[in-house]
């Protein structure tokens, strides 16, 4: 589990590939990210859960191991195609977090660094200390984040502050030091971001949609299409009277 507060960034330092996988080695920006780090560990890299499989130390000191500074990471095809791990080259930056550990304070909201899709930046605003990233979505995800609801966007726990259902976009505004220490800073109009929703969200909504669905059953669509008609969706009905404590 992550807490979606970013650690920080790496940078893509190697790239190796092999059949079915693709090696990616990952400098650390952040002094003393790799502090006990081993072999094994979970880290989310842009919001993808990836395992440890190599490390990488400075020379050792007098009497001790050198500090880890970069590791290795393995990625599947399958996750190559389906994230935005895919299109990284050596020199790219990611956000970078360390598994939760037990009674780790939750900054943000729990994640799982398995994304669920891909989500576009389709507009760019900065307003005075501040910096707006407008965020199209695939039409299944919509459903999903609310104003003022978590979404996680390349690993980082972040609050929509604005949602245009019909549209398919949401927004977050990000202040100075969530562009210090993320990539966010850098990104632009048709860059492909990382999208994990929150689960509690998502088990609320889709827990009222098959209510709905059992209990009106074919009338379902006229329901649908006298709310499309009044600037309404179901969706906002399924939407939480409380958001999840994060």
């Amino acid at each position: 589990m992550f807490t979606g507060i970013v650690a920080g960034t790496a940078t893509v330092e190697r790239l190796a590939d092999r059949a079915g996988l693709r090696t990616f080695t990952l400098r650390f920006d952040v002094p003393g990210f790799g502090a006990g780090l081993e072999v094994g560990a979970s880290v989310a890299v842009d919001g993808v859960c990836l395992t440890v499989t190599a490390l990488h130390r400075a020379a050792p000191g007098a009497g001790g191991r050198g500090e880890v500074f970069a590791a290795d990471f393995d990625v599947m095809q399958q996750s190559l195609a389906l994230t935005t791990l895919g299109t990284l080259v050596e020199g790219s930056a990611v956000n970078v977090e360390r598994a939760a550990k037990d009674g780790a304070e939750i900054g943000g909201h729990p994640l799982s660094g398995h994304v669920d899709g891909l989500g576009t930046v389709v507009e760019v605003r900065r307003p005075e200390n501040n910096h707006v990233l407008r965020i199209a979505l695939p039409k299944p995800l919509v459903r999903y984040v609310f104003a003022k609801g978590y979404v996680a966007v390349n690993g980082c726990s972040l609050t929509a502050a604005e949602v245009h259902r019909g549209e398919g976009w949401f927004e977050v505004w990000l202040i100075p030091e969530t562009l210090r220490m993320t990539t966010f800073a850098a990104k632009r109009e048709g860059d492909r971001v990382n999208i994990e929703i929150e689960r509690q969200t998502q088990v609320f909504v889709d827990t009222v949609r098959a209510a709905i669905d059992e209990r009106l059953g074919p009338l379902v669509p006229l329901l649908e299409q006298w709310l499309r008609e009044r600037g309404g969706s179901l969706d906002e009905w399924a939407r939480p009277a409380k958001l999840p404590p994060g």
